[in-house]
């Protein structure tokens, strides 16, 4: 069954160092369920029941809060390979605590967290490897959520951006790379205003710091927005 996405499977940091044949058993044990999804639709909703920890096989999504406001802020973009939720599985909550929106025809698999670390009916010998990946993800999602609390402290949207595009930059490897956002959920996961922004960046750009055309963006000159974080 889950022989088409072998290949988002095999990338997927949950099934690290786990041999294709052996993830093919470990699937056929663990049962996760697969939905899909249109462009735009719901994957989860804040508050509704949970069903464990969500494999993006194919697509992207945002992943969501409202604030005591009531606005929107994004937390992370998810694409074929990513995990969400596995910070709360096994928190023992009971309800999703965000939101997931499909931002194009998406396929997932939810894998119930007693699953994962429960005891193997069939002696799968990779268990143990699957437990240890889900254990690294958790501390590196931990690390990742810190540096979104960095972002956000910082104080002028100058260097909110900077930050972001350094940071896209450093996931990319290069200094052009494409935005996982439109300019609207930029702004949101930056949690600032959407005109502000665009004119803040164009300034940016006007001064030779960075180029961008659409989703692609270069950051001309790192040692500056380096400054701009300082």
């Amino acid at each position: 069954m889950f022989v088409k996405w072998k290949e988002q499977l095999t990338h997927c940091p949950l099934f690290t160092g786990i041999e294709p044949d052996e993830l093919r058993i470990m699937l056929a044990c663990l049962q996760p369920v697969v939905r899909r999804y249109r462009k735009n639709e719901y994957v989860t909703r804040a508050g509704e029941k949970f069903l464990g920890v969500g494999v993006v096989l194919v697509g992207q999504a945002i992943v969501t809060k409202e604030n005591v406001a009531g606005n929107r802020v994004i937390i992370s973009s998810i694409h074929a390979g990513d995990l969400f939720a596995e910070m709360a599985a096994f928190s023992g909550l009971k309800v999703w605590p965000a939101t997931v929106i499909a931002q194009q025809e998406t396929e997932v698999f939810f894998l119930p967290p007693e699953k994962i670390v429960g005891n193997c009916a069939r002696q799968c010998p990779s268990h143990r490897r699957l437990i240890t990946n889900m254990l690294r993800i958790v501390s590196e999602k931990a690390m990742s959520l810190n540096r979104k609390v960095e972002q956000l402290s910082i104080k002028s949207l100058r260097g909110k951006i900077a930050t972001f595009l350094l940071e896209q930059a450093k996931q990319a490897g290069a200094t052009t790379f494409m935005l996982p956002f439109n300019r609207n959920e930029m702004a949101d996961f930056l949690n600032v205003a959407r005109p502000s922004l665009s004119r803040e960046m164009g300034k940016m750009k006007a001064e030779g710091l960075i180029d961008f055309h659409g989703a692609s963006v270069k950051i001309s000159d790192v040692q500056a927005l380096k400054r701009m974080v300082e």
